[in-house]
């Protein structure tokens, strides 16, 4: 026989010391873990967790949510508060770039959706940049969770004929500390002001007297009705319905993360409705 009828074994078992065997790159998941509650999981966004060999998380991902992940995935927290950042942007982007290099499937889950205030852009374009392949997962935005359980429509045909996302803060650059100092953002009040249409402000619990001092100047009634949820969809969600004049002193007592709903649609939320604390159905985490 040929020495091609028969290749020989030795050349595949051949290890060069002192080299490193090179790695396939592995990918990232961009993933929307939703607003806290598991049950608002996509199906998607629970098959990629199974994937995971690394789980970089915010820290308001809830213990049921990564209890979703391998038992021998790595768990990596990067919370993030309000100018005080454990790891910066930028450290997270190479971080996913470096776990991805060294042949891993890494899932980036974020709290709600990727794209809604989520930097989801930033941590794709870095992967892009780096040449890895980046999935997305939408997840439901807080917005989306907050209305059901209040029922308060975010459009109404009677009241609400848009809606607009806006964030209450917004970068300004880094401090002596090197971290982000935050300042209000540039919107258009005038347009925001306008009558029958929601306006949701993302992160706008301490920006809130701004808000309302902004609108009320551009022109929207004080006593259009305004809804502020904490924590929602959680167990320890909280409501608040108020009006837009009396905004800023009804949230005082507010530390949580909140959003903040601003139209005549709000005027159909039930605050004294209770959030379910029993999951509606049993996921259970990955082996």
């Amino acid at each position: 026989m040929s020495p091609r009828s028969h290749p020989s074994k030795r050349a595949d078992q051949l290890v060069v010391l002192g080299q490193a065997t090179p790695r396939a790159p592995g990918e990232v998941w961009l993933v929307g873990a939703g607003p806290g509650d598991p049950d608002l999981l996509t199906v998607k966004a629970v098959k990629a967790l199974a994937l995971a060999d690394v789980v970089v998380h915010d820290g308001l991902v809830s213990e049921d949510i990564l209890a979703l992940a391998p038992a021998g995935a790595r768990k990596l927290s990067v919370a993030k508060r309000k100018s005080r950042h454990a790891y910066a942007q930028d450290e997270i982007n190479r971080m996913l770039v470096a776990f991805a290099r060294d042949g891993l499937t890494v899932v980036r889950l974020k709290g709600g959706d990727p794209f809604i205030f989520g930097r989801g852009g930033e941590e794709l374009e870095a992967c892009r940049a780096a040449a890895i392949v980046c999935h997305v997962v939408p997840g439901v935005t807080a917005a989306l969770a907050a209305a059901a359980s209040a029922g308060a429509p975010l459009t109404h045909r009677g009241s609400a004929q848009a809606v607009t996302f806006v964030t209450g803060h917004a970068a300004a650059g880094l401090g002596p500390d090197g971290q982000a100092r935050w300042g209000e953002p540039a919107l258009d009040w005038e347009s925001l002001a306008k009558t029958n249409q929601t306006l949701v402000v993302y992160m706008g619990l301490s920006a809130a007297p701004a808000v309302a001092a902004r609108l009320i100047a551009a022109g929207r009634e004080a006593a259009t009705p305004a809804l502020v949820v904490e924590n929602a969809s959680r167990r320890d969600e909280r409501r608040i319905a108020t009006t837009l004049g009396r905004l800023a002193a009804d949230i005082a007592g507010l530390s949580g993360p909140a959003l903040l709903m601003i139209g005549e649609a709000m005027a159909l939320a039930d605050v004294g409705a209770t959030v379910d604390a029993q999951p509606v159905f049993a996921l259970e985490a990955r082996a």
